[in-house]
């Protein structure tokens, strides 16, 4: 820790004597599907633009593969949301930084003929078991993305493991994204499992409603994480700490609370007061 430190200072120091290396550059943000599909990016990134001159370049992807892309070197930022999968990133030493930017929820969506009657429901697990026992169609993105790791982990709980599940005609796993998911679900009259954000932003619903909501276990957090310039060297790393400091900001926050769909907020900035 102290060695890193010591390369953040040194990074903060040629920073300073050379105000070029912070503006007019461009970053790569790894970044789940989810802040990119609900139109939160292509709100508040031309405002940090505009503060500062540093483009943020969108790798959106599930969360999985966003950190695999940093493990890489093929981006300079994270911006995730699966705790489990994030905490083994830092204990690997690829991150310095953690920090919360925001949380939203999970909801369950389904047909409006609702098959499993979990409709106005609160509770995942007791939705999940009645979704399987009837069996009614359920649409899994597969793509090893926060949203899935979320959905994966309320399945064991309810007593399935992704093996058996995978034996099961009723469960389809598409391997794609929050917009693909949710456009199976439409076309196949089936249940999934969403972000609020997509879902909210999402245009073709079809008879999809909201089914279930407000379990604790659906919360969702969205962090960030910057790249430990020990094993991730290179100038981008001071624009991208540039971009992080600024979500967490009281600017960077009020950009995010004030995003809004269908006068609904999205998301809820939390770096003040992390979930």
């Amino acid at each position: 820790m102290i060695r890193s430190r010591n390369v953040w200072a040194l990074i903060a120091t040629i920073a300073a004597m050379n105000p070029s290396l912070a503006v007019e550059q461009s970053i790569v943000l790894a970044s789940t599907t989810s802040v990119e599909a609900s139109g939160l990016l292509a709100d508040i990134l031309p405002r940090f633009m505009a503060k500062t001159g540093i483009a943020v370049n969108v790798v959106a992807q599930g969360t999985g593969k966003a950190l695999d892309t940093a493990r890489r070197g093929d981006a300079d930022l994270l911006l995730v949301h699966d705790p489990e999968a994030e905490q083994q990133f830092m204990d690997e030493g690829h991150g310095t930084a953690r920090r919360q930017i925001a949380w939203n929820d999970f909801v369950i969506v389904g047909p409006s003929a609702d098959p499993a009657h979990v409709k106005g429901g609160s509770d995942s697990i007791v939705a999940l078991k009645a979704i399987a026992s009837t069996p009614a169609p359920f649409v899994s993105r597969g793509d090893k993305s926060g949203t899935n790791a979320a959905e994966l982990r309320l399945w064991k709980i309810a007593g399935r493991t992704p093996d058996a599940l995978n034996k099961e005609k009723w469960y389809r796993d598409i391997g794609g994204g929050m917009g693909q998911a949710l456009n199976a679900a439409s076309a196949m009259d089936a249940y999934t499992i969403t972000d609020r954000g997509t879902w909210l932003s999402f245009k073709n619903k079809g008879s999809l409603v909201v089914a279930v909501e407000g379990d604790p276990r659906l919360l969702n957090r969205y962090d960030v994480i910057e790249l430990n310039p020990e094993r991730h060297a290179g100038a981008k790393l001071v624009a991208a700490k540039t971009f992080a400091d600024w979500l967490v900001s009281s600017e960077g926050q009020e950009a995010i609370g004030s995003y809004r769909v269908h006068g609904e907020i999205l998301f809820n900035p939390s770096s003040g007061s992390p979930k």
